[in-house]
């Protein structure tokens, strides 16, 4: 690439030099128009693209346990969307791909966004506040959907954006030289978003690109030309179309976005509760899948269960299951829920999700 930034400069160099020389010698400017013919058409021999950007994971978070990737690049052309694996773990027109944590609990602990390769910072933004968009409303974010957001410019046409970041947290500033890995700020939830998230953004030349696909001209999902992320970041970043984010026990009806803050986890319930409730958080579930959440009591006996199947895809889907108590628990002890995704797959039915938690009654 350095070579190819050399030429251009002779090229340009070249017609003015021959101008001086013109009429001191003839033949020296005959010869410099043929070197720059000569260099122009080597030029044509050149890779377009250049080399490619080897990126590295843009959190410091651990995948599959604390993080996960909720949306894809959205690879289909038209008004719906795919994946690159042709799952629907995207939405119409995403061009990043975001990495979140399971809720505002693991965001305000502080998940670090880092450089994903060296470059120099182009610009910045911070001090929006961390909110979810439903509540502003999408007309209070114009403009500034991206939210708190670093950009970077990398060598051989390349750029990444880092976008929805902790108000405050922001550590850089244009003209910075960063190298990979270097901390830029927070995961937040700042911008047109719904959930705390990193929106990982990567383009060449201005053209935004799939890292999980590559440089290509080709639409559609199910295949891979070379990706961008280097060998080590591969290693976690294996596709999980569904996961768990969040469950839990209350005593009271539980909603989405209280139990997203942190609530409804209770370790331990009086014996006179009203109520004993269990519910789960859960990501990527398929029209299909069948669902089972049961309570069981201290005696190993069912207290409750219930099977449902599901009638349509969800990005994310919040569900509880409860049993009232006029007259408290029937025993002390420790009660436990259970959750099972089961997907019906080429090798049979398979469980995608479990999860299990317990709480104690006193």
């Amino acid at each position: 690439m350095i070579y190819k930034i050399k030429i251009i400069q002779r090229i340009h160099a070249c017609p003015a030099e021959c101008g001086v020389i013109l009429s001191k010698n003839r033949r020296l400017n005959h010869c410099c128009k043929i070197l720059t013919a000569l260099v122009i058409g080597a030029l044509f021999l050149l890779p377009s693209t250049g080399q490619a950007v080897s990126l590295e994971l843009p959190v410091d978070c651990d995948m599959g346990k604390i993080c996960s990737i909720q949306n894809y690049f959205d690879r289909d052309p038209g008004p719906e969307y795919r994946d690159y694996t042709c799952g629907f773990l995207s939405y119409n027109d995403h061009r990043g791909t975001d990495f979140r944590v399971p809720d505002m609990v693991a965001m305000w602990k502080g998940v670090a966004v880092i450089s994903a390769a060296p470059g120099v910072v182009r610009a910045i933004r911070d001090g929006m506040s961390d909110i979810n968009v439903k509540i502003v409303g999408i007309h209070a974010v114009k403009g500034r959907e991206a939210g708190n957001a670093v950009v970077i410019v990398h060598d051989g046409g390349w750029e990444t954006q880092y976008s929805h970041m902790l108000r405050g947290s922001v550590l850089v500033k244009p003209g910075d030289r960063v190298v990979t890995g270097q901390r830029l700020g927070l995961i937040g939830m700042s911008g047109r978003t719904e959930f705390p998230h990193l929106d990982f953004q990567v383009r060449f030349n201005g053209k935004a690109v799939d890292p999980f696909v590559g440089v290509t001209d080709k639409t559609g999902c199910g295949f891979v030309e070379k990706p961008l992320w280097s060998q080590k970041a591969l290693a976690y970043l294996s596709y999980i179309p569904s996961g768990l984010l969040g469950a839990g026990f209350t005593s009271a009806i539980p909603d989405a976005k209280s139990a997203r803050r942190g609530g409804h986890r209770a370790k331990s319930l009086p014996r006179n509760a009203a109520a004993i409730i269990f519910w789960i958080d859960v990501y990527g579930v398929q029209s299909g899948d069948k669902e089972v959440m049961r309570i069981v009591g201290p005696d190993h006996k069912v207290l409750l269960e219930k099977n449902n199947f599901l009638q349509k895809n969800q990005a994310q889907r919040f569900r509880y299951v409860g049993k009232r108590l006029r007259s408290g628990f029937p025993r002390q002890g420790v009660y436990r829920g259970d959750y099972f995704l089961i997907r019906k797959t080429s090798r049979g039915e398979q469980v995608v999700i479990k999860a299990t938690r317990s709480v104690v009654i006193r």
